[in-house]
């Protein structure tokens, strides 16, 4: 970013991962290192009682933390569990205690959000579709030959990956595959709008819009004005 700004340019930050740019603007949390023996723990006891028990328990001790984990984002109720274990806090409080840092750029937010759910559902389809068509499954399978890979990595636990995995293990079959991968990616989808849908000050734009594109352009330049 302060290549391109020293360059005369403006950043343009494109993505779906709103933690990420969270992070940008806000900084990183004071959280402990990962320790493996906690974590086993945790694992230990996911296996016995299940990793919506864990939720569960995180709901009770961080209720904050559990309203925005998904029930099967076990990785991030891991985490949590692991940083309450290890300094008697809540991930929730260490983060309100850690001081916020700025970042030294003007930000226009900018959120393209589908009007019509099913036309999004349609398209979320047909995306899937179209990664099978490219070789998601010979690409997964490929990884699993070359590679030491396990379903529990979190690279495999993403969605599409996921269920690609459960399919060459044969848990079910082509058509099963393709309903559960499209289930969990509108379930992806679901999260990701509820978090742009609670972000202040965020510019929004009807995606599915044919001149959507000139609606963004006419809008950023009329705030570049404003600004400049």
């Amino acid at each position: 970013m302060a290549d391109i700004t020293e360059r005369g340019h403006i950043p343009l930050l494109v993505g779906g991962t709103m933690l990420y740019f969270k992070t940008l603007r806000e900084g990183l949390s004071d959280l402990p290192p990962a320790d493996e023996t906690i974590r086993h723990v945790i694992e230990m006891m996911a296996q016995e009682a299940g990793w919506p028990a864990l939720h569960a328990e995180l709901e009770r001790i961080d209720p904050q933390a559990a309203e925005r984990i998904y029930i099967k984002d076990v990785q991030r109720i891991q985490r949590a569990l692991e940083v309450h274990y290890l300094t008697g806090k809540t991930m929730s409080e260490l983060i309100a205690e850690s001081p916020r840092q700025s970042l030294p750029y003007r930000v226009i937010e900018v959120a393209l959000l589908p009007s019509d759910r099913v036309r999004l559902h349609e398209r979320i389809a047909a995306r899937f579709e179209e990664m099978l068509e490219l070789g998601l499954l010979s690409e997964v399978r490929q990884l699993r030959e070359v590679f030491a890979m396990t379903a529990e990595m979190p690279s495999m636990r993403c969605v599409g990956y996921r269920q690609v995995w459960q399919y060459l293990d044969g848990e079910f079959g082509l058509t099963a595959l393709r309903q559960k991968a499209i289930a969990a990616t509108r379930q992806l989808a679901k999260r990701q709008l509820t978090w742009l849908r609670s972000m202040n000050d965020v510019l929004e734009f009807d995606c599915l819009l044919d001149d959507m594109p000139q609606r963004v352009h006419k809008s950023l330049a009329a705030q570049l004005a404003e600004r400049s």
